[in-house]
């Protein structure tokens, strides 16, 4: 079974690919080949609307037309048993980065139909993994959940599976003395870090797990 990983954020060691890294040692832990890839490092777009994809006879009917670093990526999904994507929140949402691996990922699969079905060949398990500065109630007073929702629903229709972990309250800093932070208690941040974050890896680690076990039953 092989796992693929996308890693929507700028930093390759931080709390996203962190947390990340330990999905990906939970599937390993069941047996999975994993992988995990930096969105970063690639020179890429988000959906430039050729509609090749939709084209009637077209040879790119149901498969990104665009070539760039992304293209052999997008290849690397149609041999996946799962795929785990992960991001920061940026302003309330996924970050740019991920924003534009999704329109490619999911449009090409898309149909115009009375149903919007899914032109995907099989059905295999997705998590989306999200990393956040505001604390619980502040995400809920933001209505970051239905929004992030609306991806989550997009995996369910295309790939046949769909859940999302939520971590947050986050570090974001090695030394918050250094920036303009007075939104927030270091002191306080420092103690979640050490209190809640080996549980949200623990989390992270049985999402792997899942992801692994689902596939069975998807």
């Amino acid at each position: 079974m092989k796992i693929l990983a996308i890693n929507g954020s700028p930093r390759k060691t931080w709390n996203t690919a962190t947390l990340l890294n330990k999905a990906l040692e939970g599937a390993a832990a069941q047996g999975a080949e994993t992988e995990i890839v930096h969105l970063y490092d690639l020179n890429f777009k988000g959906c430039v609307s050729c509609f090749a994809c939709k084209r009637i006879g077209s040879p790119s009917y149901g498969k990104c037309a665009y070539k760039d670093e992304l293209t052999p990526i997008l290849e690397k999904v149609e041999h996946v048993d799962a795929l785990l994507l992960g991001s920061p929140i940026y302003l309330g949402a996924a970050t740019g980065a991920m924003r534009s691996f999704l329109e490619r990922l999911i449009f090409q699969y898309l149909v115009y139909d009375e149903n919007y079905s899914s032109l995907f060949k099989r059905k295999i398990s997705t998590a989306t993994l999200y990393t956040m500065n505001v604390n619980e109630d502040r995400k809920k007073l933001s209505g970051y959940d239905q929004h992030l929702q609306i991806t989550e629903m997009m995996l369910r229709r295309t790939f046949g599976s769909a859940e999302s972990l939520f971590v947050t309250d986050t570090y974001q800093f090695d030394d918050y003395a250094k920036y303009v932070v007075t939104a927030f208690d270091p002191v306080a941040k420092a103690k979640r870090r050490n209190d809640q974050f080996p549980l949200d890896c623990q989390k992270a680690f049985d999402l792997g797990v899942r992801l692994v076990t689902a596939n069975a039953t998807v």
